[in-house]
Order: structure tokens, then C-alpha cells, then sequence
């Protein structure tokens, strides 16, 4: 850990309950990136639990000062790294405006997680996969029921009821992905995506 006082980051805590932050601009942007991508590469290389912040910031050239500005601590970035994934990947098929009756880009996201096994890998040993799933079922909840409004086609349904059938999809779409890692991949995410979204209209229908 990185020793600072303050309060370890809580995913489902003060995250969840800030509104959404103006987009950081340019220059706050490469330098979280930076300290990201220097955290991937380094608990690829070693445990987590024995990655410190000065590893962080050797490795990235980015100040202690600027660090402790953006983050609490190593988790707290870690944390951060997987919520800008996951914002991107369940919002994605509303942003690109895809017409399709797909209410997630399993395709997509089974590929990237597939070739990214080892990192899978190192959350669940350290136990960080915890703090992935819980946040991915939120976000996936938001981008799937953010499609099925857009579709048009349930219009019919209260908007609390369709809330909680994006929870129950979410959480389904969630256990199809560890099924699939836990089993060696051998279906192709597009196998898996027909999968899913087989599994999504029949049971709306």
C-alpha cells in the first residue's frame, strides 16, 4: 500500500454516489493514463500487493504530488482503470449508434478480456476481480437498459420494471463471462454473443 492516510476507495461507495464529473481535459487525461498503464504493467510483472506507489511513479515519470491529486492510492487507481473500461465498453454500441438488436458488445468485450487472460487472471488472485464484477453489473445494468429504451420496443414495460430486467441481464452477461474464462475460452466471443443475446430476446419477448 502506499502508506497515505486517507480512506481506502470503496467501489460501490463515494464512486457511486458522486453525479458524473465534467470530462478531465487533455493534460489530466495523459497523465492518469500514464499512471495507469503503468500500474497494468507492473502487477503483470509482480503481485499487486507488492506494487507500491513509488513503483507506480518510476515507472510512469509522473510526481508523487500529481499522483496523490488524482488518487487516494494504488487500489484507488486501480479501481479507476476499471471503471474507464467498463464506461467505455457498456456505452459503446449507444455511441457508435450501432442498429442492432445487441444490448451489449459481447463480441467485443470476450475478445479483449480473452486476450487479456492474464491480467483476469492476477484480479482474481488478488481478489480484485470482486471489486470488477460488482462494478461492471452496475454499468452493464445502465448500457443495457439505455438500449433496450432506445429500441424502442418496450415501450410497454414501467421503467422500474425494465431497470431491473437490465440488472438481471447484466448479472446473466457477467456470469456467462467468468463461465467462459473458467472453461478455456473455447467458444469464439461472436458464439457467445449469439449466446447472450439469444438469452436477452427470448426472455423479453
Amino acid at each position: 500500500m502506499s502508506g497515505n492516510p486517507r480512506k481506502k476507495s470503496d467501489p460501490r461507495g463515494a464512486r457511486a454516489k458522486k453525479t458524473r464529473a465534467p470530462k478531465p481535459d487533455a493534460r489530466v487525461q495523459r497523465t492518469r493514463a500514464q499512471l495507469g498503464q503503468a500500474l497494468i504493467a507492473l502487477i503483470l510483472e509482480k503481485s499487486i500487493r507488492d506494487v507500491t506507489v513509488q513503483d507506480v511513479l518510476d515507472r510512469s515519470g509522473v510526481g508523487r504530488s500529481t499522483f496523490y491529486l488524482h488518487f487516494r492510492d494504488k487500489d484507488d487507481l486501480l479501481i479507476s482503470q476499471l471503471e474507464m473500461f467498463l464506461e467505455f465498453m457498456s456505452n459503446t454500441l449507444s455511441m457508435q449508434g450501432e442498429k442492432s438488436e445487441r444490448v451489449a458488445p459481447v463480441a467485443e468485450m470476450f475478445a479483449h478480456i480473452g486476450n487479456q487472460n492474464k491480467l483476469y487472471r492476477v484480479l482474481s488472485d488478488s481478489g480484485h476481480i470482486k471489486d470488477f464484477l460488482e462494478l461492471a453489473e452496475g454499468y452493464f445494468a445502465r448500457g443495457i437498459e439505455r438500449r433496450l429504451t432506445e429500441s424502442g420496443r418496450l415501450t410497454q414495460i414501467a421503467p422500474r420494471e425494465l431497470a431491473a430486467r437490465s440488472a438481471a441481464l447484466s448479472g446473466s452477461l457477467l456470469s456467462l463471462l467468468r463461465w467462459w474464462l473458467d472453461r478455456g475460452e473455447k467458444e469464439s466471443p461472436e458464439q457467445m454473443d449469439k449466446t447472450f443475446h439469444q438469452l436477452v430476446w427470448t426472455g423479453l419477448r
